[in-house]
């Protein structure tokens, strides 16, 4: 096992004409991450851009799924297996419907939650015992399809909020590494 090595899986679409969504927020999180720290996503990894470095004290490896959201797990699990990373020191961020707009929630573990990329992280990874981030992007309005929803932009007046939502994920992000898990949700999901 590699003790020392911390994987860091933001979860979305690739490409450009997905960037903006809002079930790309895991990526934005994990480019924001990436650029304080003076991290580039510079090379492939089985099917993820990868970057590498250190925050802090802790040696990281970034990774954003080049395989779309519904197979995410075909790119995580095998960087995690090369890499020999112990679960307990896997976060994934992701967005998620049923927490209001920039609400964050960190869990040691769980179930999907009907998330199709969370579902295929756990069949990949055989286990749910991995840490996530869950980012708040809100219900669809009206009767909304929530697949429709997840593949469009923030909206002007979303946007603004997620502009202070995005850093200070980053921000929990940096407690996980330090601290952990319980400090990460001691801190963040009271709020």
């Amino acid at each position: 096992m590699n003790e020392d090595l911390f994987l860091i899986v933001g979860l979305g679409n690739p490409g450009p004409r997905f960037a903006r969504h809002r079930h790309n927020v895991g990526f934005q999180v994990v480019d924001l991450l990436a650029q304080r720290h003076h991290l580039a996503f510079q090379r492939a990894e089985f099917r993820a851009a990868a970057a590498s470095g250190t925050i802090g004290e802790r040696r990281v490896l970034l990774a954003k799924p080049q395989t779309f959201m519904n197979l995410a797990g075909q790119a995580v699990a095998p960087l995690a297996r090369f890499y020999k990373i112990p679960i307990p020191q896997i976060l994934v961020l992701y967005d998620e419907l049923d927490l209001p707009l920039g609400r964050l929630r960190f869990r040691s573990e769980g179930g999907s939650g009907g998330h199709n990329g969370m579902k295929s992280l756990t069949d990949s990874l055989g286990t749910q015992a991995f840490a996530r981030l869950r980012i708040g992007i809100d219900r669809p309005p009206g009767k909304m399809d929530p697949a429709a929803y997840v593949l469009q932009d923030f909206s002007s007046d979303q946007e603004f909020e997620m502009a202070f939502c995005r850093p200070r994920a980053a921000d929990g992000i940096e407690i996980w590494l330090r601290e952990g898990i319980v400090a990460a949700m001691n801190k963040y999901n009271a709020v």
